[in-house]
């Protein structure tokens, strides 16, 4: 019953739950101190992505390959670049504990090595400098939240937060696995802060993808992405594991839009209203400051894990593609989850043990439709684009226009399994436009036919 009460809990986009902060200590932690014992391998990588120019792939180890290692990551490292891919994020690769484990790889015994079983650091910095030659970033999984109760930290049971002298797991969750950390205490606070400063400078890796990310104070993320971005010469990226927004007045670059993967699941699923998409789309970015952006996605590793396979969740793999495209078209980052490009048929479990691994032999066709999808999302600058200049959106299908760099297009998804109809606007009436994706030229009327879960981007 716990692991199962872990496993929901954790499905649920806890992200959403944010319990009450403690007071901004008054005693800040010194950035410099906490880089003085840790060296730079390697030069830092100059090609990190600004945001809003970021295409994520996350890798679970575990099932990435027969080998379920940091190698059998680094062999494959140019078929994830093919898709469009320009940050590698890896979940946790940390040595795991052992006390009352439940096998989750989100509960770490010490934040300073390598999961023997993933490898070695050694094995970390060959998969760092592989992808800086191939042109990627690579962004570690951080847990700051909580600890195992095997951590190297026990042996100051002040940086752990106690109720009558006893260490307790994290408040409002059931996860007994793990110990809820002290904020209040500086000591800890300087030790995380350093924690993350050794893979930036030991390992030379790019930024952090922040596990549980309301579980921590505002004001100490504040302080240690201050103190991250101190370190010379880097550009890092900084990602909310959160659906609330105003952490990224905190200094993160972006967090996961979970009220558009839910928006998608509702008119896909649940044949819900297609303008949805561009309500929710508007609502989301309109609250974003210049340079911050969202994390789009039709799966990741809890949904696939908990909740099923996108192919169950949406339907049919048709329908997939079309939700990824609404969900990398419409605005914000596109991620990808490994498996993910080839329709993987069964759920990828990320807790030990497992005999689950990924075939990567399966729907090589389905790779090719990813390719072209974000092949299109890196040739028009109108797709990565947020901004939407009209919404010409119906129940059943998603239209938009978009307007970069001089063209203007209209993106039109039908998220339906039957064959639908726009009533073209004025301006699109009784003209020639370019398909994208065949670089057609298409003569348009009045009336645009689309088959089922058919994705067209024409420009003009």
């Amino acid at each position: 019953m716990k692991h199962l009460l872990h496993i929901l809990l954790l499905s649920l986009a806890i992200a959403s739950c944010k319990k009450p902060e403690p007071c901004c200590p008054v005693d800040p932690v010194d950035p410099v101190d906490s880089t003085a014992q840790w060296t730079q391998y390697g030069s830092p990588f100059t090609s990190v992505p600004s945001p809003e120019e970021v295409v994520m792939y996350e890798v679970n180890p575990l099932v990435f390959s027969s080998t379920r290692d940091l190698q059998g990551v680094i062999g494959s490292l140019d078929e994830i670049k093919a898709l469009g891919v320009n940050v590698v994020w890896l979940m946790p690769i940390y040595e795991m504990g052992e006390d009352r484990s439940v096998g989750s790889p989100y509960c770490i015994s010490d934040y300073l090595q390598v999961n023997p079983s993933y490898g070695t650091l050694e094995d970390l910095r060959e998969l760092v400098d592989s992808a800086h030659e191939k042109g990627m970033a690579v962004m570690l999984d951080w847990v700051a939240n909580h600890t195992a109760w095997d951590h190297v930290w026990m042996s100051d049971r002040d940086y752990y937060v106690q109720e009558n002298g006893v260490i307790i797991h994290p408040p409002g969750t059931n996860w007994q696995d793990v110990a809820e950390l002290n904020y209040a205490n500086a000591e800890m606070r300087a030790e995380m802060i350093s924690a993350m400063k050794y893979w930036v400078l030991e390992a030379n890796v790019d930024g952090f993808r922040c596990d549980y990310a309301t579980g921590v104070p505002g004001w100490f993320w504040q302080e240690a992405i201050d103190s991250l971005r101190s370190i010379p010469n880097r550009d890092l990226i900084m990602f909310a594991e959160s659906g609330d927004l105003t952490l990224l007045s905190k200094g993160f670059d972006m967090a996961f839009s979970w009220n558009y993967y839910g928006t998608l699941l509702n008119v896909f699923n649940n044949n819900g209203n297609a303008r949805d998409l561009y309500t929710t789309h508007r609502s989301e970015f309109s609250s974003l400051a210049a340079g911050k952006t969202t994390v789009r996605f039709v799966t990741n590793h809890d949904q696939h894990a908990w909740d099923g396979t996108p192919q169950q969740l949406f339907g049919s793999q048709e329908a997939v593609m079309a939700a990824a495209a609404s969900a990398f078209y419409m605005g914000g980052i596109p991620l990808m989850y490994n498996g993910q490009e080839i329709a993987v048929p069964y759920q990828l479990p990320f807790f030990v043990p497992t005999s689950v691994a990924i075939n990567w032999s399966l729907n090589p066709t389905v790779r090719t439709q990813y390719e072209e999808l974000l092949a299109a999302y890196h040739d028009y600058e109108f797709l990565r684009s947020s901004e939407i200049e009209k919404d010409y959106s119906t129940f059943a299908l998603s239209a938009v226009e978009k307007i970069a760099n001089g063209d203007t297009a209209l993106v039109i998804i039908n998220t339906r399994n039957e064959l639908k109809a726009l009533n073209l606007p004025a301006n699109w009436q009784n003209r020639n436009v370019t398909d994208i994706f065949t670089q057609a030229s298409v003569g348009l009327g009045s009336q645009l036919n689309l088959d089922p879960y058919e994705v067209r981007v024409l420009k003009r």
